[in-house]
C-alpha cells in the first residue's frame, strides 16, 4: 500500500481523517503528525464557534501535535487492505482530545489499583436511502429498510441476511466483533452489541464502528442514522454502557455473594457516585439537542438520576451475575454518543464514588417514572442546561480538567443556539396559519 488511512476524532465523536503518504506515516509514528487544530473550533458541520478562546481567528488556527497509536491499527476490507490507524493529541490540544481525555480517567483508575471492562451498544435506523436522496425528500418520507414494528424478528432478519452477514464480518475484520445483532422495535431498526473490552479500547471499537457500518450500508445504497431520536413516531435509539471493574490481578470487584443484587461495597460506591455526577456530566453524554427529545417518559429512557437492580426504567441498571458477568448498564447513553466522551463520564463518575465512597438511593423498584425523585435526582431538560451544569460542577473539573469543561460547555452553548435559530415543522404546523 502506498497510503494509510489516519483518524483522529473530535468533540462530537465524529472521525476526521486523510490518507497519509507511506514514508510520511513511518516518519509520523516516530515524530508524531501535524493537524489543524479547527477540530476544536468547529462543530460537526464545519461551522465555526463563536466563543472559542482554544482557537479561531485570534490563533489562526495552527496546527496541533498529534501522534499515532499503533495499536489502533485496522485492516479496512472494502478498500483491499488499507490500513487504518487512530491517532490522538499532544500539547495544549490533549486537553481537549476525546481519546486523551479518557486515557487520563482510565490512568486515574489505574492509580486506584483498577481497570475497566467496558461493552457498548447501538441502536439504529436503516433506510433505502442515500445522502443524496435524503437531502431532495428534506428528510421526510423516508423508505425505511423494513416496514412495521417486529423486535427481534428471525423473518426480517434472515430476509436482510445480505446486509447481517456482510455487517458481521466487517465488525470481525475490523477488530470490533458483535457479540450479538438482531432487529429492534420500530421499522428498520437494529441493535448490535460490541463485544466487552478494555475502556479505550472499547471507545475505539464504539468510534470505528459508527463510522464504518455508515460506509458500508452507503457503498450499498443505504443508510443508517444514529440520531437519539429521529422520528415523533417510534422509541429514540440507545447507546447503552456495560461497565465492570477488575483490580490489577484481573479479580472481579462488583461482586459479592450474599448483598443485594450481589453488588460489593465497590460496586455501590461506583453507583453511587454514577448517581450523584450525573446530573452535573449529563452534556458529555447526551451532547446534541436532539438528545434531549429521547428523555422522555415511557420511552425505554431515563428521566431522572435513578439506580435500580435489573429495573429497565432506570438511568444505572444493575445487572446481577457471575463474578465476571457482574455490571452496571449506564441506560443514559443514546446511539449519538461521542464513545470517548460519555465513557469518560461514566467510568469517571464511578470512580469518583468510590474514592469519595458515595452511596446510592435505595433502589427502584416497579416503574422509576410513576415514582417522586429527589430534586437533585433530576436530569437537565436541555442541552443548553445541560452545559450550564457541567460548567458549574468541581466534581467535572478535577475529573476532566477547567480547560476542558470550560470549552466543551460552550460548544454546547453553541449547539443550542444553532437550534434556536431553526423554525421546525411543528412551529409552522402550529402557527402559520392559526395565530
Amino acid at each position: 500500500m502506498s497510503h494509510v488511512k489516519l483518524g483522529v476524532v473530535d468533540l462530537d465523536g465524529v472521525i476526521r481523517g486523510k490518507y497519509l503518504a507511506r514514508d510520511k506515516f513511518f516518519n509520523a509514528l516516530d515524530q508524531g503528525f501535524k493537524f489543524c487544530d479547527v477540530i476544536f473550533g468547529w462543530d460537526s458541520h464545519d461551522q465555526l464557534y463563536d466563543k472559542s478562546t482554544f482557537t479561531g481567528w485570534h490563533t489562526a488556527f495552527p496546527d496541533a501535535t498529534a501522534r499515532i497509536d499503533p495499536s489502533s491499527c485496522r485492516d479496512v476490507p472494502m478498500e483491499g487492505g488499507m490500513l487504518f490507524f487512530l491517532g490522538e493529541f499532544d500539547g495544549p490540544a490533549a486537553e481537549l482530545c476525546p481519546r486523551r481525555l479518557l486515557r487520563r480517567v482510565v490512568d486515574r483508575a489505574a492509580s486506584m489499583g483498577l481497570a475497566a471492562t467496558v461493552a457498548a451498544e447501538f441502536e439504529f435506523f436503516v433506510f433505502d436511502e442515500t445522502p443524496h436522496s435524503v437531502r431532495e425528500k428534506g428528510y421526510r418520507d423516508l423508505k425505511n429498510l423494513t416496514p412495521g414494528w417486529f423486535g427481534y424478528s428471525m423473518l426480517r432478519s434472515s430476509v436482510e441476511s445480505d446486509f447481517y452477514h456482510a455487517l458481521l464480518k466487517l465488525c470481525d475484520d475490523m477488530d470490533m466483533p458483535l457479540e450479538g445483532l438482531h432487529t429492534e422495535t420500530g421499522p428498520g431498526v437494529l441493535e448490535a452489541a460490541i463485544q466487552y473490552t478494555d475502556a479505550l479500547a472499547a471507545s475505539d471499537r464504539a468510534a470505528i464502528f459508527k463510522t464504518f457500518a455508515k460506509v458500508l450500508a452507503e457503498r450499498q445504497g443505504r443508510m443508517l442514522t444514529f440520531m437519539a431520536k429521529w422520528s415523533n413516531a417510534y422509541p429514540g435509539q440507545s447507546g447503552h454502557l456495560h461497565l465492570s471493574l477488575r483490580d490489577t490481578a484481573g479479580t472481579p470487584m462488583f461482586h459479592q455473594d450474599g448483598r443485594p443484587g450481589n453488588m460489593s461495597d465497590t460496586m455501590r460506591w461506583f453507583v453511587g457516585g454514577q448517581q450523584a455526577l450525573l446530573p452535573e456530566l449529563l452534556a458529555m453524554v447526551a451532547s446534541t439537542v436532539n438528545s434531549y427529545s429521547r428523555l422522555i417518559p415511557g420511552f425505554w429512557a431515563p428521566t431522572d438520576a435513578t439506580w435500580g437492580i435489573e429495573n429497565r426504567t432506570c438511568a444505572l441498571r444493575v445487572i446481577p451475575g457471575s463474578p465476571s458477568s457482574q455490571r452496571v448498564e449506564y441506560r443514559i447513553a443514546a446511539a449519538d454518543i461521542n464513545p470517548y466522551l460519555a465513557i469518560a463520564a461514566a467510568l469517571g463518575s464511578g470512580l469518583w464514588g468510590i474514592e469519595h465512597r458515595i452511596e446510592p438511593d435505595a433502589p427502584v423498584a416497579g416503574n422509576a417514572y410513576d415514582i417522586a425523585h429527589p430534586a437533585e435526582r433530576a436530569l437537565p431538560r436541555t442541552l443548553s442546561e445541560a452545559a450550564d451544569r457541567l460548567a458549574a460542577s468541581s466534581a467535572a473539573r478535577r475529573l476532566f480538567g477547567d480547560v476542558f469543561v470550560e470549552h466543551y460547555a460552550m460548544t454546547r452553548h453553541w449547539e443550542e443556539r444553532e437550534f434556536r435559530k431553526a423554525i421546525t415543522d411543528w412551529e409552522l404546523a402550529r402557527y402559520f396559519e392559526i395565530i
